[in-house]
């Protein structure tokens, strides 16, 4: 059985690291994640990877501890690449190489985000984790994870999170929330469903690039994906 995908994109939230901490990185969490990551990796799929940094530091919500808001994000970036380094250090334990590429250069930790290294290194077998966002203040990861998928020609973004799917409104705390299997982009934007902020969600619309919003904490969910069975809710321009 072959993967339905020849490249994907992976976004992880920085909270996804946390596990059950209330802030910083969770080493069970991180295992678990890079578990399943060789799982895709063995299959022979190519795999990119951007990680948000929301566990460690959030740019937005540095304003209400008086941090300018560019300083914030920049301060929200070089926590991404923290994030980027302890997860190549967890899925390198297990065999698998990997390269971690920022968009802010910083060469004596990680090479710079150049298009065709990244996409090389794809062809070659090598996990690529996108590091420091775009680059750019009042970006968020959402929109660095569809920017590099387009750039690196991508068939999917996978957005990994703690519930199945987009539903109608917060399943957490509503009971009678209704959960999508298929939306299209016009959808998520016009109801402001909360799947990835708008810019995402426009890059994805306007290059035609599906995002597959699912639970990762359940496991086996990462294969299921690669093998196209229906779980979670995809993003698509038509149903």
């Amino acid at each position: 059985m072959k993967p339905v995908y020849k490249r994907m994109l992976l976004k992880l939230s920085g909270e996804a690291l946390m596990g059950d901490k209330e802030f910083g990185i969770s080493s069970d969490a991180i295992r678990i994640y890079a578990k399943q990551i060789k799982e895709i990796y063995d299959t022979g799929m190519e795999l990119a990877i951007v990680i948000g940094g929301g566990n460690i530091f959030r740019g937005l919500s540095g304003k209400d501890q008086g941090v300018d808001r560019v300083t914030g994000d920049h301060m929200g970036m070089l926590a991404t690449v923290i994030n980027s380094l302890a997860l190549q250090n967890a899925i390198e334990q297990l065999g698998i190489p990997t390269r971690v590429l920022t968009a802010i250069e910083m060469p004596k930790i990680a090479e710079p985000y150049i298009k065709r290294r990244a996409t090389r290194h794809l062809e070659k077998g090598r996990v690529v984790i996108f590091g420091a966002g775009t680059g750019n203040p009042y970006f968020t990861t959402d929109t660095a994870a569809a920017l590099r998928a387009i750039e690196i020609n991508a068939d999917l973004v996978a957005k990994a999170t703690k519930v199945d799917g987009i539903y109608d409104k917060d399943p957490i705390k509503h009971d009678d929330a209704i959960k999508y299997d298929r939306v299209t982009y016009d959808e998520v934007l016009a109801k402001d469903l909360k799947v990835m902020d708008a810019t995402a969600i426009s890059l994805c619309r306007e290059n035609k690039l599906p995002i597959l919003v699912f639970n990762l904490l359940q496991e086996g969910n990462m294969k299921k994906v690669i093998y196209g069975e229906n779980i979670g809710t995809t993003v698509v321009e038509k149903i």
